[in-house]
Parts: C-alpha cells; structure tokens; sequence
C-alpha cells in the first residue's frame, strides 16, 4: 500500500513549505542512485520521494491530498464531474459523495442516469489517470498501482437501475456498485509525455449489456538532472577538462541505462563539439528502431594552476605568439 506522504519526507502535517523543501531536498541527496550505486531501491526511493514533494509542495494538490489522502486524484476529478453534472464544490451539496453515507451512487446518478435511459446497450464512458514516470523508467517500460474506484455492476438489477418498475435499493438506482480496485498497469518502454497507453475494458460499466470502456494512462516523463530527452534522441554533456580538448584523450560517457561507454576525444576538440551515439536513445514506441545519444563537450578551463603550470601555459602562449608572428611574416 502508499505510504503517507508527510511521513515519507519526515515532516508533520502542518509544516511549511519551507520545511518540505528542506526536507525533500536533504532526502534526495541521501537516495539519489548515484550516490547509491550498489542499492538496487534507491531508485525506488527518489521516486516516491519525488512523487510526495510534487503533491506536497503544490497548494492545490496538497489541499486535494489532505481531504481524500491517496486517492486524491480521483476524488478531485469526481468532484469537477459532479460539479459539471450540477452540484456545488460543497460537501452537504455533493451528497457525502467520499464519506461512505451513500451519496457516490447519487453522484452517479446525476452523471450516469441520462445514458441508462436510452434504448439498447450503450458502451462505458472511457477513464483516464495521469502517471508520472522516470526517463529510466520511460526506456526500460515500468508497471504501476493504481487506487481506483472500481466499478462492478448490481447483480441485483443487473445494471438496469430498476426491479419490477422501482428503483433498486442495492445500487439506489445507479446500476452499479462502487468499491477500492487495485490494478496494475503496463506501460511500455519509449513513452514521452503525452503518450496515451491503453488499458481495455477497465473503464465504466457499459449500460443495458453495453461494453466497458477503457482506462487510458496519460504519462509525464519527469525532467532528469543528466539527460535531456527531444523526440527519441537524448542529449547529455560532457565536461572535458581544456588540456584533453587540446591533445585528444578517451571519455567515459553514461547512456540511460546506466551503461558507460568509452568515447574518442580527437585533438584539438572544440567546445561545443558533438558527438552521435547511434542507436543509444530512446526505443521508439512504435518497436520501430532506438534513437541516439547526442553527447556536447564542455570544454572546462582550470580553476586553479600550481606555478609549475602556470608556467607551461605561459610557455605555450610564447610559443603560439611566436608562431603567430612566424606565420605573419610568411604571409607577407
């Protein structure tokens, strides 16, 4: 089951957003992967922490989450669709529609109703839940668990709403019988944001015989501090110290996967050269092919020189000096 979002950053109920900040920030150093090389979790870790400093530190998600704890996605949008439907954003308006007193089945029947009124099958109204996932996550493809309001239809008027002409006292005349679903879903390797996965038939109850509608995932690939990630290319830096841009040397570069790949560096390199990995991007979603690594030298000059070279670099400055004026004279 989640775990409860204050206690995963280890702050009270009431803290500040100062304190959140404070706190995801010094748990984030502490799991990061790349401090932890050999913890298999510690990727587990950073995103949960991540995910709870998302919701923590937006007003409005924070407000959600503190009403209807977990499912507080859910629950936001059922009560944007029952305000739709023509209920005010109060709770004695909206029925106690999450407080178990029955009022869920009425929201339903102001948003459900019309369509069981109609003649013959009509299909289930489609779902749609938005995951964020890792770009390591968005490679490799990734599952999750979902808290949702499963719908199950009312075995005692068969989804109908009526028995003998009144209405049903199981369902109260929804057709349905709300319950918490768990349900795990796949997402496929090479998703973007935006990408839209499919999950059949795990949508609303379809009416009179009607089919289910589907579940769609709308996924949000979140940003990463090393790689950024355009189309199904991936770009990432590489800072090279000045005297190897100048003489050539060998680099190791990291892919997603973690993968680290020895790279020539030619001399005389130039800062903002780049180098294309081929084949070492983003799996395409379609399974049509992998895009590349797209690696930018970052020429980095030194911050600090002992007089041994300092002395070399004034030495090399005469020297270009003189072939400069050496080449000037040539010319002439």
């Amino acid at each position: 089951m989640a775990r409860d979002y204050y206690q995963m950053l280890g702050v009270k109920r009431d803290a500040s957003k100062k304190e959140i900040r404070q706190a995801y920030r010094r748990l984030a150093r502490k799991n990061h992967p790349d401090v932890n090389p050999g913890d298999k979790m510690a990727g587990e870790r950073f995103k949960e922490i991540n995910n709870a400093y998302e919701v923590l530190s937006d007003p409005e998600k924070r407000v959600n989450y503190d009403r209807h704890g977990q499912g507080w996605e859910y629950a936001a949008r059922m009560e944007e669709a029952a305000r739709k439907a023509g209920f005010s954003g109060n709770r004695s308006d909206l029925g106690g529609i999450f407080d178990g007193r029955g009022g869920f089945e009425s929201i339903l029947e102001g948003l459900f109703g019309g369509i069981r009124r109609q003649d013959g099958p009509t299909p289930g109204q489609n779902v749609e839940y938005e995951v964020k996932v890792t770009l390591e996550e968005a490679y490799a493809g990734t599952s999750r668990w979902l808290d949702t309001q499963g719908e199950r239809a009312c075995s005692s008027c068969r989804t109908s709403g009526r028995i003998a002409g009144a209405t049903c006292h199981k369902c109260q005349g929804v057709g349905r019988l709300i319950r918490p679903h768990q349900l795990e879903v796949k997402i496929p390797p090479g998703v973007s944001t935006g990408s839209r996965v499919r999950i059949q038939g795990e949508g609303r109850l379809g009416q009179a015989g009607g089919p289910r509608g589907d579940l769609y995932l709308v996924v949000t690939v979140q940003e990463h501090h090393r790689f950024d990630r355009q189309g199904d290319d991936i770009h990432t830096d590489l800072n090279l110290p000045c005297e190897d841009a100048v003489v050539g040397t060998e680099a190791i570069v990291r892919t997603v996967t973690g993968k680290q790949i020895i790279l020539k560096i030619p001399p005389l390199t130039q800062n903002g050269r780049v180098f294309r990995l081929s084949g070492l991007g983003m799996p395409r979603l379609d399974r049509n092919g992998t895009g590349d690594l797209l690696v930018r030298v970052q020429v980095v000059l030194p911050e600090h020189l002992n007089d041994e070279q300092q002395r070399l670099f004034q030495r090399l400055q005469e020297l270009r000096a003189v072939a400069g004026a050496s080449e000037g004279r040539t010319k002439e």
